[in-house]
């Protein structure tokens, strides 16, 4: 589907917004409750590792690689960016003037199949974290992740119709 550039420049405005709304709630998690976030700095690592390994036994035990943790974060919100574009160019028409709740918490959630599928396995967390200490904890925690990252499109949407 074709994005128009005005609808294209405000699903990157939505998505930036999504990704900040998502980086609150995690720092909301780990302030109030102790619950830590995934780690950008190993996302970034496990990039700057690419071409040549995909895969990890384990990202954490990969030798660091120089500006890693920016690399990460970069990606962290080019990954937002990439996901409200799929979004807007999914969503019926006309949603960015007149967006609905349930559509974007939806796709939000939908978007938790990134990293059970290709992030968890890759970085050696196995399929939906299935590796991890606590696999159910990590699993609930990367979809309430992708639930608010999906409210958080929803809100920056509203946010964005109210300013323009």
């Amino acid at each position: 589907m074709r994005i128009e550039p005005n609808s294209l420049l405000c699903a990157i405005v939505v998505g930036v917004g999504a990704t900040l709304i998502v980086d609150l709630w995690t720092l909301i998690l780990k302030r109030a409750f102790n619950i830590p976030s995934l780690s950008y700095c190993l996302v970034g690592r496990w990039l700057c590792h690419m071409p040549g390994t995909i895969r990890h036994v384990s990202i954490a035990a990969a030798a660091p690689r120089r500006a890693e943790c920016l690399v990460g974060w970069i990606a962290h919100y080019v990954t937002g960016i990439v996901f409200a574009l799929a979004f807007v160019a999914l969503a019926p028409a006309g949603w960015l003037a007149r967006p609905t709740f349930s559509i974007a918490l939806a796709f939000g959630i939908g978007t938790v199949l990134f990293p059970f599928l290709v992030m968890q396995p890759a970085l050696g967390l196995g399929i939906a974290a299935s590796k991890t200490a606590d696999p159910a904890r990590a699993r609930l925690k990367s979809l309430a992740t992708h639930a608010v990252f999906g409210a958080g499109l929803y809100l920056c949407a509203v946010g964005l119709n109210r300013v323009l």
